[in-house]
C-alpha cells in the first residue's frame, strides 16, 4: 500500500519544536524577528507573505513587515534592506520574489546580510552550502530532506533523480543529497527540460523529486514501484469549484499514487515544510547572532 507523506503533520511537529526554541531564546532575553519585504501587488505574493506572518505569530517570532510601492525606485528597496540589515531586532530578512522588472533580483539577494539571509540565496550562503558548511539551507530543499527523514526514507546509496535545475530547489537539493553527511550520500542525477528520454532516468530511481514547474509532467508509467516521489510543483489548473481552480503538482498523482511506494500530495506535502523551514532558519539566525544555544529539530 502506498504511503502518503503528510507534510502538514511533519511541519506541525517541527513548528512545535521551534516554539520551544523561541521560548529558550526569550528566556535569554532574545526575541527572534523575521522581516518580510513586499514590493509587488501580485495577489499570490501578498498571500504568501500573509501566511508567513501567521506562521511567525504561531511560534512566537516577531514579524516585521514592509510594503513598498511596486513603481517606487529600486533605491527605496535597497535602502529598506540596508535598514533591516542594521536593525538588531531583525534576525532574518525575506524579500518576497518576484520583484518588479526595474529591480535587479540578483542585486537584491546580494544586498541582504548573509547572516540574515534566511532564504539561503546569498552567494556566500550558496558557497557555504556547496562546501558542506551551510549557514542556512534553502527552505524547500531542507524541507524535502526533513520529509525523507521523518518517513525513514534512506538516502545513503539511493539513486535520486531531481527533475528541475532551479537555483531555489534543484541545484541546492542536488548539493545536499550528494554530500557526505546525514540525509545525503545519494547518487544524484539532475534532469531538466533538455534531458532526452526523461523516463529512462525516473523509472529506475529510488527517489524522484519533481521540481520542474510543469503541470503533471511525470506520470505513473515513468516511475518504479519502489520509488519515493517528492512533488515540489504547485500549479493552478481550472476546476469546477468555488475558487475556479485547484492546485496540482508536477506529478500526475492519480496515475502515480497506485504505483509507487511513497508520495507527497499537492497541496499538503512540500509546501508546509518550506514554510516551517523558514521559521527554522530564523531561530537559527537569532541563536547564532546572540550566542544562545538552542536544540533545533
Amino acid at each position: 500500500m502506498t504511503t502518503v507523506i503528510d507534510g502538514n503533520s511533519v511541519a506541525s511537529d517541527i513548528r512545535s519544536e521551534i516554539t520551544d526554541c523561541v521560548e529558550t531564546l526569550e528566556d535569554s532575553g532574545v526575541n527572534p524577528g523575521l522581516a518580510t519585504v513586499l514590493m509587488s501587488d501580485d495577489p499570490a505574493s501578498e498571500t504568501y507573505v500573509s501566511m508567513k506572518q501567521q506562521d511567525c505569530e504561531e511560534v512566537g517570532i516577531e514579524s516585521h513587515h514592509v510594503e513598498i510601492d511596486p513603481d517606487a525606485p529600486a533605491a527605496e528597496l535597497f535602502d529598506t534592506i540596508d535598514d533591516l540589515n542594521d536593525d538588531p531586532a531583525v534576525d532574518g530578512i525575506l524579500v518576497q520574489l518576484p520583484v518588479p522588472d526595474h529591480v535587479d533580483k540578483r542585486e537584491v539577494i546580494r544586498a541582504i546580510d548573509p547572516a540574515k539571509d534566511v532564504d539561503g540565496f546569498h552567494p556566500e550562503n550558496v558557497g557555504r552550502l556547496v562546501a558542506g558548511d551551510a549557514r542556512f539551507k534553502p527552505c524547500t530543499p531542507h524541507g524535502v530532506q526533513k520529509l525523507l527523514e521523518a518517513y525513514d526514507i534512506e538516502t545513503e546509496g539511493a539513486d535520486a533523480v531531481i527533475v528541475g535545475r532551479s537555483d531555489i530547489v534543484g541545484k541546492p537539493l542536488a548539493n545536499l543529497l550528494i554530500q557526505k553527511a546525514p540525509l545525503g550520500n545519494a547518487t544524484t542525477t539532475v534532469c531538466h527540460s533538455r534531458t532526452d528520454d526523461l523516463a529512462a532516468y525516473t523509472e529506475t530511481a529510488d527517489i524522484v523529486i519533481a521540481a520542474a514547474g510543469v503541470t503533471e509532467f511525470i506520470g505513473g508509467s515513468m516511475l518504479s514501484e519502489d520509488a519515493t516521489v517528492i512533488d515540489v510543483g504547485i500549479n493552478r489548473v481550472d476546476a469546477d469549484n468555488e475558487k475556479g481552480y485547484q492546485l496540482v503538482g508536477d506529478v500526475d498523482y492519480e496515475s502515480a499514487e497506485p504505483v509507487v511506494d511513497a508520495i507527497t500530495p499537492v497541496p499538503g506535502g512540500v509546501g508546509p515544510m518550506t514554510r516551517a523551514m523558514l521559521l527554522y532558519n530564523t531561530v537559527k539566525g537569532a541563536s547564532e547572532a546572540h550566542g544562545v544555544d538552542i536544540e533545533l529539530p
